[in-house]
């Protein structure tokens, strides 16, 4: 249900705007990932944003995998996301341009705090071993986002295929519906930091494992090539793009979760390459 309410959202946006020459479209249609929501952290950018320049944008917030399916249709024009070899893909197939590094934060294994499989401290793929071997129960965005894209990583790293057992649940739905439902269920999960922390007082779940390279959750903005599709609003989804990597924006990403939770949920980039991060 919720997909079809994004896509919903979509047709009704561009119904909208198509009467609007490009230099008179000042709505922007932005696809990003549920983790940048469901944080909290677009609540304070985007208002910031169109405070700024003056577009009005139109959030769709879904998996990555779906979000760069969008991006090819063309139903979009800017894109925030964190799938870093899809992205890749994405802009080599040209049905993106202008892909820029934003920010990071890392992903963490949670669970209930009882901790039946025994994987606190320590490393990511003995996690996925013992929660595999105790049958554990284990809660899977199952949606092709970014997180869920990491998620199999580890499983191929453990050895391992996802389970079509019991135990092994998928919910086809955002970051924060998962955690609620491993919440739930007291079970595991993987989850970005961010969206975990803005969580945190609402589910009986405690980061587990964390801190190793391999849980690096890198965030890039890609630009909707309009040379595929021309109905693109280039000057705003490049606006967008420079406001989240100039200093002003990178500034409310470094600041944003400090106030409330003593720790920041993601770390501008901007000022860094791919390279930097070990991306490359």
């Amino acid at each position: 249900m919720k997909t079809l309410a994004s896509w919903f959202l979509i047709v009704a946006f561009l119904l909208s705007s198509c009467n609007l020459a490009p230099s008179q479209n000042h709505d922007l249609l932005l696809i990003s990932t549920t983790s940048t929501q469901d944080s909290g952290l677009l609540d304070v950018l985007l208002p910031a944003f169109t405070e700024k320049t003056g577009y009005n944008v139109q959030l769709v917030a879904v998996g990555s995998g779906q979000a760069l399916k969008i991006g090819e249709q063309g139903n979009a024009d800017v894109i925030l996301l964190h799938s870093p070899e899809a992205e890749k893909e994405f802009v080599a197939s040209g049905f993106g341009i202008d892909r820029r590094l934003v920010m990071h934060n890392d992903f963490v294994i949670v669970g209930p705090p009882s901790d039946p499989a025994g994987i606190r401290g320590g490393s990511p793929v003995e996690a996925f071993r013992k929660i595999h071997a105790a049958g554990a129960t284990f809660v899977s965005r199952g949606d092709d986002s970014g997180t869920h894209v990491k998620e199999l990583a580890l499983w191929a790293n453990a050895g391992l295929t996802p389970p079509a057992e019991s135990w092994y649940l998928e919910t086809g739905q955002g970051q924060g519906a998962t955690l609620s439902i491993a919440s739930e269920k007291s079970g595991y999960a993987l989850t970005d930091r961010g969206t975990f922390l803005a969580y945190k007082t609402n589910v009986d779940l405690e980061s587990l494992v964390e801190g190793d390279p391999f849980l690096l959750n890198v965030y890039h903005v890609i630009t909707v090539n309009p040379e595929k599709h021309p109905a693109v609003n280039l000057d705003g989804a490049r606006a967008f793009a420079d406001f989240i990597t100039s200093p002003e924006g990178q500034t409310i990403i470094a600041e944003f979760g400090v106030d409330e939770f003593g720790e920041p949920f993601f770390f501008p980039d901007a000022d860094k390459t791919d390279a930097d991060l070990g991306l490359e």
